[in-house]
Formats: C-alpha cells, sequence, structure tokens
C-alpha cells in the first residue's frame, strides 16, 4: 500500500540529476511503500536516467529563458504558465516535493506553493542558480551542498553532494585501503584501460554533453602531452565523435565506470561542476578545472575551495589554449603527483542528511 507520494524535480544535466538519483535510491530503500516521481522536460538527461534507475518520469513542458531580449522573450511567460498548470496536475495528492535545479524546478516550486505543498530544496554550487533562488522564496526547508556567501541559502543547512553509488562505494573502499594498496590499484586500472601502468594519465571530460572547446584544445595538444610520455583518456561527450585512438590516448563519447576512471587518473582536465568538484574532493584527486564561460558565474566559484586547498588550477576558457596546456602540463601533472591521495569524507553522508530534512518538513509541513 502506497503511504505517501514524493516528487523530485531536478533536470537538465547530470549536475541536476544525479544528486537527485541518489536522494531517491535512499529514499526508496528507506521508504520502499512510498511513491516517488521524477518531473521533467523532454530534452534533458532524466529521459534516459530516470527510467534506467528503475523511477516514474512525468514530463512537462520546458521553460526556456532567454539570456537577451527576443522574439523567444515572449513564448517564456506562456511556457511558465503551461508547466505550472502541467505541474499542479501531477503534484495533486502529493506529500512532499524535493527540488535540485535546473528549469524543470521553477514550475514545480510555484506548483507546490499554490498547492501548500512543502518543499525541500538542494542546491550544490556554491551560487545558487535561479530556480532554487525562486523556490527558496516558498520555503525555509533549504540545504547546501557547501557554504554560500549571500542570500536565503547562507542559512541553509550544510549537507554536502549527494554521491553516485559507485563514487561512494569506490570512498569506502579508498579509507580501508593503505597508499601502497591504492596506488597498485591505480596501476591495475590503467592497465585494464590500456594504458602503460608505469605513465601518469590525464583525464578529459566536459560533461555529459562534452566540452567543445575542452575537446579542441585537447586535440590540438594531445601529441606534445604524449610525447612527455602522459597518457590521455578523453571523454568527448555523447553528442560528439570520438577521435580514433592512438598509443597514448584512447577517446570516448561516454565513461560508464567513472569510478574506475577516477581511480586510473593522476590528473583531471574538467568543468568545474559542483558534481565534478565534490567527486574531485572526496576522491583526493588534483584537477585542472575551466570553467563554464556563460551561466551565472557558479562554475568559477565552486573550484576555489578545491584551488585553496592546492589541490586544483583554475584557468578561464580564452586562456586555456593549446599552447598553455603544452607549456603547463609538466608542472601541473607533478603537481598532481606529488598530491597525496587523502580521501574527503564530507559528502559521504550527504544523502542521509538530506533524507532526513525531507522527513522534518513532512511532519512540519507549515512551519
Amino acid at each position: 500500500m502506497t503511504l505517501r507520494t514524493v516528487i523530485f524535480a531536478g533536470g537538465g544535466t547530470a549536475g541536476h540529476i544525479q544528486p537527485a538519483l541518489a536522494v531517491a535510491s535512499h529514499w526508496a530503500k528507506a521508504h520502499p511503500s512510498d511513491h516517488i516521481i521524477f518531473l521533467g522536460t523532454s530534452s534533458g538527461l532524466e529521459t534516459s536516467l530516470v527510467p534506467a534507475a528503475g523511477f516514474d518520469l512525468q514530463l512537462i513542458t520546458r521553460v526556456r529563458v532567454p539570456r537577451s531580449l527576443s522574439l523567444s522573450a515572449l513564448k517564456s511567460p506562456a511556457q511558465l504558465f503551461r508547466s505550472i498548470a502541467e505541474s499542479r496536475k501531477i503534484l495533486k495528492g502529493a506529500d512532499v516535493v524535493i527540488g535540485f535545479g535546473g528549469y524543470v524546478c521553477a514550475p514545480a516550486y510555484i506548483a507546490a506553493a499554490t498547492r501548500r505543498i512543502p518543499i525541500v530544496i538542494h542546491e550544490a554550487n556554491a551560487k545558487p542558480g535561479w530556480a532554487n533562488r525562486l523556490g527558496a522564496l516558498f520555503t525555509h526547508w533549504l540545504a547546501a551542498g557547501i557554504p554560500v556567501a549571500t542570500g536565503k541559502f547562507s542559512e541553509a543547512l550544510i549537507t554536502g553532494i549527494p554521491l553516485r553509488e559507485d563514487i561512494a562505494a569506490l570512498l569506502s573502499d579508498r579509507k580501508d585501503i593503505d597508499l601502497q594498496a591504492w596506488l597498485d590499484r591505480q596501476a591495475d586500472e590503467k592497465k585494464a584501460l590500456g594504458f602503460d601502468p608505469k605513465k601518469p594519465l590525464l583525464l578529459v571530460v566536459g560533461g555529459s554533453q562534452g566540452s567543445q572547446a575542452i575537446n579542441s584544445v585537447i586535440e590540438h595538444a594531445r601529441k606534445e602531452i604524449n610525447a612527455q610520455s602522459i597518457s590521455i583518456l578523453h571523454s568527448v561527450g555523447g553528442t560528439n565523435s570520438a577521435a580514433v585512438a592512438d598509443e597514448g590516448y584512447k577517446s570516448v563519447q561516454y565513461i560508464h565506470e567513472m569510478a574506475r576512471a577516477y581511480v586510473a587518473a593522476d590528473l583531471i582536465i574538467a568543468r568545474s561542476g559542483a558534481i565534478t568538484c565534490s567527486e574531485v574532493r572526496t576522491l583526493g584527486k588534483f584537477a585542472i578545472f575551466v570553467p563554464l564561460a556563460i551561466g551565472n558565474g557558479e562554475q568559477s566559484v565552486n573550484a576555489l575551495d578545491l584551488v585553496s586547498r592546492g589541490n586544483a588550477v583554475l584557468v578561464d576558457q580564452k586562456s586555456f589554449t593549446p599552447q598553455w596546456l603544452v607549456d603547463n602540463i609538466g608542472a601541473v601533472m607533478k603537481k598532481a603527483l606529488d598530491n597525496s591521495p587523502g580521501a574527503d569524507l564530507s559528502d559521504l553522508d550527504a544523502t542521509s542528511k538530506i533524507a532526513a530534512l525531507m522527513e522534518h518538513a513532512l511532519r512540519k509541513p507549515k512551519v
């Protein structure tokens, strides 16, 4: 018998969906009789990730927020009203809504507020996005992955960022073995991926959709990087074609076993999304972060903690050129190899903390 209906909102990119899936999986194990519904849009990664995880996905109209005044801006109010109406229909009878950011969240928050359904929000970024800032107007059940400097999220419960199951399992393994055993495992993973275990490995990821800017730099610099006895594993993104492999370089559209790739890597080049920063910090890795040039600047802020710890280098996209990479890869790789790969346990209990906040909201919905 179904006890409650719990609505999860968070779509578009893996950065919004993966934390939601982690919390949903935790909730499903603790409350197997509850009905979990994910809200999404037809254009987001949730259309593949959510059903694959075994959860019910219901779609609403995507609200496209234009970044400049144009004819498309005139469509936004109509899209918003339609998506709110669709969300209200799905939310009828729901007991709680939890959002993780992204376009799908704004109509979900408004619909929940009009139905007087308690709202819980988790913000992964150090600089909250517009949808979560909007949602914060309707609730005080707020959680943050890392401290937020200003606004309502500056008073949020600091829970950490929910880890994917494979990363959480890897973290548990890491804390139970000594450094030499970890290094032996890293060598084994390099060999399993087809690389020389004695050579440093550079892991390049541009997000689930890839990054044309990062891909282009790697393509033009990879031969000179290989010449410095550095191997490269390159995830080009699901919409891009993988390059022809050669000795010391392999590319794939998507890395399905990301935990194994993290173990093998000595240095990572990536965007500084909140989830990537969390995983780099959790596993004690070293990274070159190239923040996404668009958005509200949250990616640059996300990386600052790791930079201050001496575990990352931050390079803006204009400066991240093939020549910069060739000139600096040796020195940065040396820092990475000298970096002690210690595990950080701060995010290990994030899912349970967020679930506990949801329980509070369910018990006191009108507070």
